[in-house]
Order: C-alpha cells, then sequence, then structure tokens
C-alpha cells in the first residue's frame, strides 16, 4: 500500500488520506445502473486498486443502494483484510407526512439505523457516522445527543453531518461540544463548477471551528472529467435526471438564495450547458499538458488545492477510475494555475 497525503477529520483525532473514495454507486440500480454500468468484479477491482494506491477512506450510507453498498463495501474488507477508515450516514426523515417519518419520528431512531448499518458492514463501530442531510421532523440539538450517546457506547468513533448550512453547523458543533465531542466533518457538494461553499459561510465556518470539508460530487458527476464535451457523447439519463432534479430544486439549499427559485426551475444547469463551460475546460486542458495529467485530475487537486481542510471524496466504480483519482495527489498547481482556472470558472457564470 502506497503512502500518500493525509489529513485530519477536524479535532477527532482521526486522520485519513487527502482524498477519500465515494460509494454511493456501489450496488445502487435507480441511479448508477449497477449490473449494467459496472458489475461486482468491478467494484472489488476498485476496492483493491484504491487500497494498492493508499486510499483508505470510504464513504457509504444506509441508503446507496438501499443498504447494499454498505454490504458490499464491509464483504470487500473482511475478503481484502487490510485496515480501512469507513464513513457512513444515517437518513432523516424528508418530510412530516412520509412513511419514512412514522418509522423514524424520534431522533432515538438512529440508533437502530446504526446497528443495522454496522450489520450490514460487518463491522462492531463505525469510524465517522454521519447525519445525511437537514430534517424537518428531528431537531438538531436531539440527533446531536443520541449521536453522543453512540459515541459514548464504543459503536461511533466520530460523527459528522452532511448538507448543514453554516449556522445548522454550528448548532451541531455547540451541541456536541457539552460531551467533549468535537464535530469532524460536514459533507457538502462542492467542485469547481458548484462552488457555494466559498459564499454560503460553509467553507469559512469549517476553517473556524477546525471542521473537515468531505466534498462530494466533486467531479459534478463525471462532468470534469471532460467526458461529456462532445455532442458526440451523450450524458447518461439517470445522470441528467440527477442534475436537473438536484440543481433545478436545491434540495440541500446549497445556493443561500443567491441563484432566484424561478431562474433555477426554468432554465438549464450550467453544468449541462456544453458551450457556456467550454473556456473552462479549453484551460483545464492546457494545465493539464504541462502536468501530464488529465483533466479531472486538474479538477481533484484544484480542491485539494483550495484548503487543507477539504477532502474530496470522487466516485470509483472501476479500477481504471480509481488509478485516475489517484494520480490527482502527489503533486500541486501553482498559485497561478489555481487562479486561472479559478477566474476563468467564475467567468463561465
Amino acid at each position: 500500500m502506497n503512502t500518500i497525503e493525509q489529513r485530519k477529520l477536524g479535532t477527532s483525532g482521526l486522520v485519513v488520506p487527502a482524498m477519500g473514495v465515494g460509494i454511493w454507486s456501489w450496488g445502487d440500480t435507480t441511479w448508477w445502473n449497477y449490473g449494467q454500468s459496472h458489475t461486482q468484479e468491478d467494484i472489488i477491482q476498485a476496492y483493491r486498486t484504491s487500497l494498492d494506491a493508499g486510499f483508505t477512506f470510504f464513504d457509504t450510507a444506509e441508503v446507496y443502494g438501499n443498504g447494499a453498498s454498505e454490504r458490499l463495501l464491509g464483504e470487500q474488507y473482511r475478503e481484502d483484510g487490510r485496515p480501512i477508515t469507513i464513513a457512513s450516514k444515517f437518513a432523516p426523515p424528508l418530510t412530516r407526512f412520509s412513511h419514512m417519518a412514522r418509522q423514524r419520528s424520534s431522533a432515538r431512531s438512529l440508533l437502530q439505523a446504526l446497528d443495522q448499518s454496522l450489520e450490514r458492514l460487518g463491522v462492531p463501530c463505525i469510524d465517522l457516522y454521519q447525519i445525511h442531510t437537514l430534517s424537518p421532523v428531528l431537531k438538531v440539538d436531539d440527533l446531536m445527543d443520541v449521536l453522543a450517546e453512540a459515541v459514548q457506547a464504543g459503536k461511533v468513533r466520530s460523527v459528522g453531518v452532511s448538507n448543514y448550512s453554516a449556522t445548522q453547523m454550528r448548532q451541531a458543533h455547540a451541541r456536541l461540544a457539552q460531551y467533549g465531542i468535537p464535530l469532524a466533518s460536514n459533507q457538502v457538494r462542492y467542485s469547481l463548477l458548484h462552488r457555494y461553499p466559498e459564499t454560503n459561510g460553509v467553507l469559512d465556518a469549517c476553517r473556524e471551528l477546525e471542521v473537515a470539508l468531505i466534498a462530494y460530487s466533486p467531479l459534478e458527476q463525471g462532468i470534469l472529467t471532460g467526458k461529456y464535451r462532445s455532442a458526440d457523447v451523450s450524458m447518461p439519463a439517470n445522470t441528467r435526471r440527477m442534475l436537473s432534479l438536484f440543481l433545478r430544486l436545491d434540495l440541500t439549499g446549497d445556493t443561500k438564495g443567491e441563484v432566484p427559485a424561478w431562474r433555477r426551475l426554468f432554465s438549464t444547469p450550467r453544468v449541462m450547458q456544453r458551450k457556456k463551460i467550454e473556456p473552462l475546460f479549453v484551460i483545464l486542458e492546457e494545465i493539464a499538458h504541462a502536468h501530464d495529467k488529465t483533466i479531472a485530475q486538474i479538477a481533484l487537486n484544484w480542491l485539494l488545492t483550495k484548503d487543507e481542510c477539504i477532502i474530496p471524496i470522487p466516485g470509483a466504480k472501476n479500477a481504471r477510475q480509481a488509478r485516475e483519482n489517484a494520480g490527482a495527489l502527489g503533486w500541486r498547481l501553482t498559485p497561478e494555475e489555481h487562479a486561472q482556472i479559478s477566474q476563468t470558472e467564475v467567468a463561465t457564470r
């Protein structure tokens, strides 16, 4: 196993590789066409290739593939035997009147969900357990109280949140502090094409509170690999639906009102407009050639170079993707290159 750059998960005491592996696609047939676009053998190779390269931090969730992602990760961990750091998530109800809201009307339902995740993973303790998103049903303070209980029971090593605003994150941080437990991380959407953490207060709050910012979708569902630049390459229907849903509705409140709701709803998201973002790809390609890297590796290194508290978690459905992710580490963009990329992105808005 290679030794690569490490970063802290806040002040939790956990140290992980500067980049992790997001495994939403493992076992997921709804969004990621598991069984067609990738198979169990692909996942096995992605796992082993990641570990060979030193990537030992894997992020999953109970809702990924209806638990299949956790099961597949647990199987690979037991089969391979090398140590890894596991992050998973609890899914609170998103509405007050759903079936989930009836099942999880109390924050204490987290404890049962945690036990089920532990069983699927086949481990006695999860290294980082996160609240997947804010809920109108379960209060932030109540969830932090139960997370503290899980830590005290030895079932969780550190705790985090996901898709929390700066204000909600501060509330979670303050509540956990009453138990002497640090908030380790806030996992939010962050990429070169989705930079709202820089303007909605989340990145500043992470810096101030010493909390890691785990950046999901750092390649913007594959757009930042450059593979959809040509009109000859069609974006998969599931990816189009996902981007249209999440970016038009702003389900996690990323924009904080910067983009009016009517404009989001009635216009095509910028990331899906080839001509509009092509100038950014031209610059990324030039810098990629200068470093003998791919466009995706430049986009990931841009995030890594942005701040030491940021830990991107690109997906890896096969060995090729795992190898490409690995190539984003071990070198750095120059300050001039980083600024040029940033300024070009702003000009495409």
